[in-house]
Protein backbone atom coordinates (compact mmCIF):
# COMPACT_ATOMS: atom_id res chain seq x y z
CA UNK A 1 0.00 0.00 0.00
CA UNK A 2 2.92 2.05 0.69
CA UNK A 3 4.48 1.89 -2.89
CA UNK A 4 1.36 2.65 -4.36
CA UNK A 5 0.48 6.10 -2.10
CA UNK A 6 4.28 7.51 -3.64
CA UNK A 7 3.11 6.57 -7.30
CA UNK A 8 -0.64 7.29 -7.37
CA UNK A 9 -2.94 10.59 -6.04
CA UNK A 10 -6.07 10.29 -5.60
CA UNK A 11 -8.83 12.85 -7.03
CA UNK A 12 -12.09 12.93 -6.07
CA UNK A 13 -15.53 15.54 -6.64
CA UNK A 14 -19.07 15.85 -5.51
CA UNK A 15 -20.70 15.48 -9.40
CA UNK A 16 -24.77 15.90 -9.50
CA UNK A 17 -26.45 12.08 -9.48
CA UNK A 18 -27.76 12.63 -12.81
CA UNK A 19 -25.30 13.38 -14.77
CA UNK A 20 -22.73 11.00 -13.07
CA UNK A 21 -25.67 8.06 -13.64
CA UNK A 22 -25.12 9.27 -17.62
CA UNK A 23 -21.48 9.81 -17.70
CA UNK A 24 -20.94 6.45 -16.43
CA UNK A 25 -23.76 5.19 -18.92
CA UNK A 26 -21.46 6.16 -21.62
CA UNK A 27 -18.38 5.19 -20.43
CA UNK A 28 -19.80 1.35 -20.28
CA UNK A 29 -20.76 2.00 -23.80
CA UNK A 30 -17.16 2.95 -24.53
CA UNK A 31 -15.85 -0.24 -22.24
CA UNK A 32 -13.91 2.21 -20.33
CA UNK A 33 -13.27 2.85 -16.48
CA UNK A 34 -13.40 6.32 -15.14
CA UNK A 35 -9.45 5.75 -14.22
CA UNK A 36 -9.09 5.58 -17.90
CA UNK A 37 -10.78 7.88 -19.07
CA UNK A 38 -9.63 11.04 -16.63
CA UNK A 39 -5.76 10.12 -17.63
CA UNK A 40 -6.99 10.95 -20.94
CA UNK A 41 -7.94 13.73 -20.72
CA UNK A 42 -5.12 14.47 -18.02
CA UNK A 43 -2.79 13.44 -20.89
CA UNK A 44 -4.86 15.59 -23.38
CA UNK A 45 -4.12 18.80 -20.90
CA UNK A 46 -0.80 18.01 -20.16
CA UNK A 47 0.54 18.19 -24.17
CA UNK A 48 -1.13 21.80 -24.51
Amino acid sequence: MKARRERQKTFSVAVDKEKMLKFEQKLSEQKKTKSEWLNEKIDDELKK
